[in-house]
Order: structure tokens, then sequence, then C-alpha cells
């Protein structure tokens, strides 16, 4: 036997019991309360549980129908069936978009027992849902809480690690000083080695405190002209520019909601590896933005080495690097920078295929009423 508790919005006790009797005959395990008001149904929803409410179309007070409303303003998810002696097709298939389960006819009470089963699976079926969906919540929420420690962690392990690696690294460097070709050949080596070692080991601190402090630092969302940062990261790299003679180019820029001094690291990110990873032609990049929707598209495309397709999915994995250090400086922690501020901002940032040689990153921003600065603009 299904156990199963209903409540009854009905002023018909005949009609009461033979609904009750058909559900009994199928195999339920059948408890009821009934009422005739809406009063009445708003003071058993809130005082008792209910696996089904069976509601007449239209009774003397109100109409039965309108419990939907009532369980929706109570923020109750309870399976709902109308049960009536007349309801045309139009009206039963605006009763189920409401949010009745079905419409069952008092002459046609067969109906009624695989009706209420289906109504039950879909219960289950939504609780379920919405199981998964609380479950993942607290994952996100628990994730959240794992990220804020392990930056907390690499924030501080980054920041106490400094003063030690510092008298390491000047050592090492002074004992280079000293001792360079007073020992043998081997012993120079060694040192070289500890020296290397030691300032490498500097950069990567300083990079990982640089990648903690992006998601430490409260973001500073300010109405941002798009134009004025990339001008400023411009500005950062004027040494790279000048000494590769890069070409950079871009059509007009939004003005957005977002923090300017992080929004000017991830031009300045992307438009350095254009320039630092570039081929044998002159750099050129350009950087274009249009409005999808409701946010913003920026591309960033350059015409150097490009990336091999296999590697693309590791790019913006913290400290993974393509290239060895002999090639390129460098210790694989800009893009990863660059995703983490981008998301930050609730966007995101990928690298787009293209047929011809280079690289084209993208990434979104959300948009709001803001200006397009319609200026045209070469650097």
């Amino acid at each position: 036997m299904i156990k199963l508790r209903v409540l009854m919005v009905e002023d018909n006790p005949s009609d009461v019991e033979l609904e009750l009797l058909t559900l009994r005959r199928d195999g339920f395990d059948v408890s009821s309360d009934v009422v005739q008001t809406a009063e009445d149904f708003t003071e058993r929803i809130r005082t008792a549980s209910y696996d089904l409410i069976l509601a007449d179309y239209n009774l003397p007070q109100w109409k039965g129908t309108e419990a939907l409303e009532i369980l929706r303003g109570e923020n109750l998810d309870v399976p709902l069936i109308v049960v009536t002696g007349y309801l045309g097709e139009e009206k039963a298939v605006d009763y189920i978009k409401q949010g009745a389960t079905d419409c069952v006819l008092k002459d046609r009470l067969a109906r009624l027992p695989p009706s209420v089963r289906r109504a039950q699976e879909e219960k289950q079926l939504r609780d379920q849902h919405r199981q998964a969906e609380e479950e993942l919540a607290q994952k996100v929420i628990e994730l959240g809480r794992s990220n804020a420690e392990l930056e907390q962690f690499a924030y501080v392990a980054s920041h106490d690690l400094q003063e030690p690696l510092r008298m390491i690294a000047n050592y090492t460097q002074l004992l280079a000083e000293r001792y360079r070709g007073k020992l043998d050949e081997q012993a120079d080596k060694y040192i070289a080695y500890s020296v290397d070692g030691a300032t490498r080991m500097q950069a990567l601190i300083q990079d990982l405190l640089r990648f903690s402090r992006v998601g430490r630092q409260e973001l500073d969302r300010r109405t941002t002209d798009c134009r004025t940062v990339v001008e400023q990261a411009l500005k950062n790299l004027q040494a790279a520019v000048q000494e590769s003679g890069a070409v950079v180019n871009w059509n007009g820029f939004p003005v957005l909601k977002a923090d300017p001094a992080q929004l000017t690291q991830v031009f300045q990110n992307l438009i350095g590896n254009a320039i630092k990873f570039h081929g044998p032609e002159t750099p050129t990049i350009q950087i274009d933005v249009e409005r999808k929707d409701q946010e913003w598209v920026f591309t960033v495309s350059d015409n150097g080495i490009g990336i091999p397709a296999e590697s693309r999915q590791d790019i913006f994995v913290i400290f993974r690097r393509l290239h060895t250090r002999t090639e390129y400086a460098g210790n694989g922690i800009g893009l990863s920078i660059c995703k983490k501020i981008v998301e930050r901002h609730g966007g995101k940032i990928w690298i787009e295929e293209q047929t011809k040689p280079g690289c084209c990153f993208r990434f979104t921003l959300p948009a709001e009423p803001v200006t397009m600065a319609a200026q045209e603009a070469q650097a």
C-alpha cells in the first residue's frame, strides 16, 4: 500500500468519498482532510504536510484552482490535480500551464490513480533536482572557501619565504663574486647553479605573490574608459614596444564598469605576450571589441609564433610554460592572472582558433548602458 495524505478542496461529501474509494481500490492508503474556503486551505497547508491536493474547479465561495496561487505564495511544492464535473479543454490546458499536474473529470475517475502516480513521480524528480542544486551550491561555497584558504596560504607562504630567499640569493651571489676563479672549475659551476636557482626561486615567489594578490584585493569597480586602460598598458610596455618596433592598432573602445588597474594588467599581459612571442616579422597587434547581448567581447590578435592546438588547454594554468627558459624568459603566470581578473569581473577568456599565423585571444566583460568611445587611434 502506498501511503498518501491528501488535502481535498471539495464541497460535495459524496464526491469526496468516491475519489477516496477510487484511490484505495488502486492500492493507496489514503488519509485526508477536506476544506471549502481559501482561509481553511491556507491554515491547513501551514499547519500540516500533504502529498497531494485534489481541488474541485468551482466551489460556492471560491475557485479551488486558486489554491495554486496560495501554494506559490507559501513557497510550497505540492502536486495539485483538478477534479471537476466539467472543464473545457482550453481551461484544462490553462490550469496545467499555471502549475496543476493534471485535470480529471468526475465521471472518469479511473484516470485519477495513474494521474496521482505521475504527480508523485514528477514531485520526486523535482525534489531530486532541487537537492542536486542545493548540493552543487554547497560545493561551490566550499570550493570558494577552499580557494580563499589556498590564496591566503599562497600569500602568506610566498610573503614569508621572501626574506630567507633574499638571504640565500645575496650570499650565493657574494660567494660567486669573491671566489669565482679562485676554486676549481667544478666549484664555479656549482656556485653558478646556486645563484641561478635562488634567483629563479625569487622570481617564482614574486609571481606567486602577484597571482594571490589578484584574488585578495577588492575589485575597485568604477566607470572605466578602455581606451585609457590600453594606453596605460602601452606606457608600461614602452621599452618593449620601442625595442621590437611593435605596431598596436585598435578601433573604438567602450566605457564600462571595471577595475582599471586590473584591466590594465589584462591588456598589458596580452600585448606583452604578443611582443615577446613574435616571429621574424615586426609584431603587429590588433585589438577589436564588439557588443553581443549583455557583454562586450574583446579580441587581441597578433602575427606571432602562435600556440599549438594541443597546448591550448593548458595555457591558462599557473606556471605552465610552453617554451624553455633559454628560449623565452618568464614563469608562465601572465595568462593565469588574465583569467583570474576576467573571471572576477564576471567574464571569460579563451584562445580562438584561426587559419592565419599568430594568436587570437578573446575575453568578455559584462556590458552596461554606456557609451562607445568613437575615436579610432593607432599607437
